[in-house]
């Protein structure tokens, strides 16, 4: 069996056209291509003549073929056949684990959950006799949708020429370095550079805690666990031998997680350019990553970097505090307004004391028991949970030309379909302010009639940050004029999971909006920002 070498624009199997090359070293390169046959993006190794492991490696990738899990980089096609061998793979999109960990560690409750995931496929992997042994941050992805991804199971490991005596002791140790990795952002050893080395004493990694401040004690054991060392106060803890044994000591001392998000809807992209420029040289649009017809940015400062606000982006705030019903704001806020609400207040007490005064006056007719048991009694209404007749996104401050998806209203009927697994998300922006386009928007229900809501329940995402206000009024119409003639009912600052809104004055209105003056962060990154609703439930009069 001969090997060659391959370069972009070559077609393997007459279908698989090699677009960029991704990742190489000495005999072998990896490559994003594109299976013109079922019109997707996969990955394409390739080997350079003379290759010796080129054996070992399609032997890997045999195996691996005949795993079923999704959390295991699914092997595709392995041609080994007259004068050429490559191996074809699932297109893993997402950020790798040493993507997210070059800003910093992750929370310690995200950090757990992902490597007990990529444990959970280990385990499924190695009881169809499949180890990875060579794994590193590059070994694990993070989708959009928050899932996680082991690429190179087996392959990685026959390319570099890694054996082990104990394939599932050597992933345990593993999964304990990638644990260490994303609790503290430094890798425990020296064999992966784009991370910085652990800090060492005697001759080992420091614990995570003693690395990080606010990393739990139970996570930082189970890493040094993992590792086969034990922890440096002396305390007994039992041995970790198995993915397994790991995945199940994580489960257990980590809190119950919130869903996953929606699954996207066809048409999106996946694998679209990086926010900026796309593969034309247009600038993007916004709403990464959606593309809008024209293709024209209307970001304030296409050269900002994600996360740094620009002049229109500083201003942004001032735009927010000068938003839609700055009265309500000033109410809430104090000044004259609370002056006025109480002299009101007491002006209306004073009346109430004289109009009691004046009904127990002999003669008056309203003695306490002069009316007893006379006419009919108006029963009292029954708060109810209330029917959702239906949802959508709610941009009033961006005309529909400039967004055709009016903040992802094609997703909206997953907030009210009761499914906890599936979310709303608004579309993905460069800072929680919105890019400095907008001072908000959000998510509004159609009751189908008047209501008078008492209560409104809402499961957010996991990422706190976000400033979510709820309003109510009597049309839909994407207007500012509409915003701004809707009242606020009830508001709240950095919600996470379930969140209770309860409407101290009910008023009738047939629109209940959800409405967003900050963005919490896009889950597992630090460039992006958007919202995410998994379920809203209505209760009251109507």
């Amino acid at each position: 069996m001969t090997t060659y070498t391959s370069e972009p624009g070559t077609r393997l199997g007459g279908r698989y056209r090699l677009e960029d090359r991704i990742a190489a070293s000495s005999g072998w390169a990896a490559w994003k291509a594109i299976d013109e046959t079922l019109a997707r993006a996969v990955t394409v190794f390739t080997f350079a003549p003379g290759f010796p492991r080129i054996g070992d490696v399609v032997t890997a990738a045999r195996a691996a073929s005949r795993l079923t899990d999704p959390r295991l980089a699914q092997v595709f096609d392995v041609e080994d056949a007259w004068d050429r061998a490559y191996i074809v793979m699932e297109w893993a999109a997402g950020e790798t684990l040493g993507d997210m960990l070059s800003a910093g560690p992750l929370d310690p409750p995200q950090a757990g959950r992902m490597i007990a995931d990529v444990a959970g496929a280990l385990s499924s992997a190695h009881a169809a006799g499949v180890a990875h042994m060579c794994l590193s941050p590059g070994s694990v992805r993070w989708s959009q949708t928050g899932e996680v991804k082991v690429v190179g199971l087996g392959i990685d490991a026959a390319l570099s020429g890694v054996v082990a005596d104990d394939p599932v002791l050597t992933d345990t140790v593993g999964l304990g370095r990638l644990l260490y990795a994303a609790l503290t952002g430094y890798w425990p050893g020296h064999d992966y550079p784009p991370l910085p080395p652990a800090p060492v004493l005697d001759g080992q990694p420091r614990s995570p805690h003693q690395v990080v401040a606010g990393v739990p004690l139970a996570l930082s054991d189970l890493a040094c666990l993992a590792m086969q060392s034990r922890p440096r106060d002396g305390r007994e803890a039992g041995r970790l031998t198995t993915p397994d044994q790991l995945a199940s000591a994580l489960r257990s001392v980590l809190p119950p997680a919130l869903p996953p998000l929606a699954p996207d809807p066809p048409g999106w992209q996946r694998d679209a350019p990086r926010p900026g420029r796309g593969r034309d040289g247009a600038p993007e649009d916004e709403y990464w990553p959606e593309r809008r017809p024209g293709g024209r940015a209307r970001w304030p400062d296409d050269t900002v970097e994600p996360g740094r606000a620009s002049a229109g982006q500083r201003g942004s705030h001032q735009a927010e505090a000068k938003g839609p019903r700055p009265w309500l704001r000033q109410a809430l806020n104090g000044g004259r307004a609370r002056r006025s609400v109480m002299i009101i207040g007491g002006a209306c007490l004073l009346v109430l004391v004289a109009v009691g005064a004046f009904a127990l006056l002999p003669g008056s007719g309203g003695s306490p028991s002069s009316k007893a048991g006379n006419g009919p009694t108006t029963p009292a209404a029954t708060v109810t949970t209330l029917r959702i007749a239906s949802a959508s996104g709610f941009d009033p401050l961006t005309s529909p030309k400039n967004d055709p998806n009016d903040e992802n209203s094609q997703w909206a009927h997953y907030a009210i379909d009761g499914n906890p697994h599936t979310a709303w998300t608004s579309q993905w922006y460069r800072t929680a302010t919105f890019g400095g386009l907008k001072s908000g928007s959000g998510l509004i229900l159609n009751m189908g009639h008047r209501v008078k809501a008492t209560s409104v329940t809402v499961t957010f995402g996991a990422p706190p940050g976000a400033h979510v206000e709820l309003l109510i009024g009597n049309s839909d119409t994407l207007s500012k004029a509409n915003l701004a003639s809707m009242s606020l009912v009830a508001s709240a600052i950095s919600p996470t999971g379930t969140h209770v809104f309860s409407i101290a004055k009910p008023q009738a209105g047939r629109f209940l909006v959800i409405w967003f003056t900050r963005l919490p962060p896009k889950p597992g990154s630090t460039k992006w920002f958007m919202a995410a609703i998994y379920n809203v439930s209505v209760k009251g009069i109507g």
